[in-house]
């Protein structure tokens, strides 16, 4: 007889972005290692960003509960369109307008921890009959949102016998943004009562980068079990470099911090200085980029080469991994996003197309890098380190040899293998 284990997620499809793929992939392979799925998702929800191609992806073998949930984006979004998606999305404006600093007030003060704090109640009564009949069930909460580990720690009071896992896609109070959201010191001694009461109770936390577990080991007891995000797709099998221009991509968001002008200026020194690399050189940037990416591209004159693909569909980003020369990874240079570990980093591992890292000294996607020799990583005061491997890997291209990385030690962060970790997770809870 399989054990149950209710999932309850706000992102699943159609909602894009890789956050969405951690769940839905666990939900995928769960039922091969003995568990009957159960998913709760909002019905109808105001995602900022949607990909339908992930629709198809969603395993037939699991429960759906579709639960209703009022949105405040809603509202918001009728006042100013786009500042409302990309306040959704993370992009904070430096230059906020008077709107757009009411709206992250508003965000940050009145709706603690975030803007799905009232699906709860909503959640709350739609599970009452699946508890009633599964009570012995494993229950597992996902954020960010972090309001939906409210609704677990909610469970856990109302039906003890549960096991309950708190999913920490990102940290909480000590996530990039979140001195951003102009927190009033109520607010912000609300959000740390809250996590701290979440990290108590749950029975079992789960974290996607050993800097998130070491923090939350410093603030609770109660046992930590690191499970990274991973990747799905068929690894790139072919070896020799693509063909075509010399194209360094990125794939996902590109916020106003994460903005590597070190990149830029190496880039512009290299067209300068070698007339055939500006000839060849593409700069592919996909997904939404704020306006501070794209007017230091115009400054340092790299508009003539970018292609600027918007977002795409996971199937369309996947292509455009597998046929670029060398894959940019680019987190903001602050202590707290050490512990962020992009949910690409795994796909681009899967393509086996060279890394090109870039973020703050001793992040955990330095460590990644290194363990699985798929790129370089650089921080932010390596410019001549940094323009000195692009030349390098430009040279090889120009050789034909700019070939592909396939050392097997990507074979760990396969979503399946991931599975069997989460699924003996679940069972140590039981023991």
């Amino acid at each position: 007889m399989k054990k149950p284990v209710l999932i309850i997620s706000y992102y699943w499809p159609p909602a894009g972005g890789p956050g969405v793929q951690r769940w839905l992939k666990f939900a995928k392979y769960l039922p091969e290692n003995g568990y009957d799925v159960t998913v709760v998702i909002p019905e109808k929800p105001h995602y900022p960003v949607r990909d339908e191609s992930l629709v198809k992806e969603i395993p037939e073998n699991i429960s759906v509960i579709k639960v209703s949930i009022n949105e405040p984006s809603r509202l918001s979004g009728k006042l100013s369109r786009k500042r409302t998606k990309n306040l959704q999305r993370g992009i904070i404006n430096k230059k906020a307008n008077l709107l757009e600093r009411t709206l992250i007030w508003i965000r940050g003060n009145l709706f603690i921890p975030d803007a799905r704090v009232g699906w709860k109640r909503h959640v709350l009564k739609a599970v009452e009959l699946y508890f009633a009949t599964h009570k012995n069930a494993t229950l597992i909460t996902t954020g960010p949102p972090h309001s939906v580990h409210l609704i677990g720690m909610e469970l856990k009071y109302l039906v003890p016998s549960i096991k309950w896992l708190a999913d920490f896609r990102d940290p909480w109070t000590t996530i990039g943004y979140h001195k951003d959201l102009k927190l009033s010191e109520r607010a912000q001694k609300k959000h740390l009562q809250l996590e701290q009461q979440v990290l108590d109770q749950a029975d079992m936390l789960l974290v996607t980068s050993p800097h998130t577990g070491k923090e939350f080991k410093s603030k609770t007891a109660t046992p930590i079990q690191l499970i990274t995000n991973g990747f799905d797709i068929q690894p790139n099998t072919i070896q020799n470099q693509p063909k075509g221009k010399f194209i360094l991509a990125h794939v996902g968001t590109l916020l106003a911090d994460r903005n590597p002008l070190l990149l830029w200026e190496s880039l512009q020194e290299l067209c300068d200085e070698i007339p055939s690399f500006k000839e060849d050189l593409s700069l592919q940037l996909a997904g939404n980029l704020s306006d501070d990416i794209l007017l230091s591209i115009s400054e340092n004159q790299l508009e003539k080469y970018l292609d600027n693909k918007g977002y795409v569909s996971h199937d369309e980003a996947v292509e455009l991994m597998f046929n670029a020369q060398a894959l940019l990874l680019i987190e903001i240079d602050t202590e707290e996003t050490k512990a962020i570990i992009p949910g690409k980093i795994f796909e681009y591992f899967a393509s086996r197309r060279p890394i090109i890292g870039i973020g703050p000294k001793s992040a955990d996607i330095e460590l990644l890098l290194t363990d699985t020799h798929a790129g370089e990583f650089f921080n932010y005061q390596q410019k001549t380190a940094l323009k000195k491997h692009i030349l390098s890997i430009y040279e090889l291209y120009k050789k034909g040899d700019n070939k592909a990385n396939f050392n097997e030690q990507i074979s760990r962060y396969r979503r399946s293998h991931l599975t069997k970790i989460l699924a003996q997770t679940i069972d140590y809870t039981w023991e």
